[in-house]
């Protein structure tokens, strides 16, 4: 009999704990996504009271360089396997050279370089020549799709150079996923669920070193530790961000397409709605505190 209501007990907490929608935000959030010209998605989950927004959640949208995150967990699914070493030096050919402004790309045939620099071009820098190459020595878009579907991840895949996905290129790009697969991969790196809990930590130290920081993360104080990658491509722009924030941690992916303003300009409207949202989200949970974004800041 005890047994019995012990079960009931963890049934009624469970419930209790059950994620819910904090409506409070999503009623601000709503319209800001509403009024962007092309399609946005949002999901949001506040980890200490398991509230969440869901908004076109489960909407496929293009990865663009969030799909790094992927392939980066690709590349130490293969060093816990002992098929990589993290430190192990490369070396680097001029067939790997995607074109563009990348670091990696100006090296010298021949030169060597660490695989974890490599990977810190790749998640700092969104270098592509550097992505691409982690990309094949995780075995290939194959490899890294085989480990999200085995752990439940129905929707983010690896398009490119990825045999039997061409279509899914043509359309997507590089990767596909939803904000709701997007941001649960990252909290679950936060949480050491990925590969291990050593590999885990290495990656979201990795994560909280974005060169690319003027969109969502400048809408948070620079003592605050964050997490995150974006995605910009000409009709999408994304960014998938964890905020360890005085009053909880909460971890946020919002993906835009289709777009409208295809510009490269600051102002473009897509990353106008990542800062708007990015600021909104900080006040919903952080708003008794005195601190507010410097205007002035976004001409650094």
């Amino acid at each position: 009999m005890k047994l019995f209501y012990l079960c009931c007990f963890l049934l009624l907490c469970q419930a209790a704990f059950a994620q819910q929608e904090d409506r409070r935000l999503a009623a601000k959030l709503r319209p800001l996504l509403a009024r962007h010209h092309g399609i946005a998605g949002i999901y949001v989950h506040h980890l200490k009271t398991n509230r969440v927004v869901a908004i076109n959640a489960d909407t496929l949208f293009p990865t663009a360089s969030t799909i790094k995150v992927p392939i980066m967990i690709g590349i130490f699914d293969r060093i816990e396997k002992g098929e990589l070493q993290y430190r192990q030096p490369l070396v680097y050919r001029d067939s790997l050279l995607y074109e563009g402004e990348d670091i990696l790309g100006s090296f010298k045939d021949g030169e060597k370089i660490g695989l974890d620099k490599v990977m810190m071009l790749m998640l700092t820098m969104s270098d592509n020549t550097a992505s691409l190459w982690l990309q094949s020595l995780a075995g290939g878009g194959q490899q890294i799709n085989a480990w999200l579907e085995a752990q439940g991840f129905t929707h983010t895949r690896v398009n490119s150079r990825t045999p039997g996905r061409e279509e899914n290129r043509r359309q997507y790009g590089w990767g596909q996923t939803t904000p709701r697969e997007m941001a649960r991969l990252l909290e679950m790196i936060y949480k050491g669920e990925v590969v291990s809990k050593a590999a885990s930590e290495r990656m979201y130290r990795n994560l909280t070193r974005n060169y690319w920081d003027t969109e969502g993360l400048l809408q948070v104080p620079p003592g605050v530790r964050t997490a995150s990658k974006n995605g910009a491509v000409n009709a999408s722009r994304s960014e998938v961000v964890m905020v360890n924030a005085p009053h909880g941690d909460y971890v946020y992916s919002i993906i835009t397409k289709e777009n409208q303003d295809q510009r490269w300009e600051r102002d473009n409207e897509a990353w106008e709605l990542l800062r708007r949202v990015a600021g909104l989200i900080w006040q919903h949970y952080e708003g008794k505190g005195k601190w507010m974004p410097d205007p002035a800041l976004g001409q650094f």
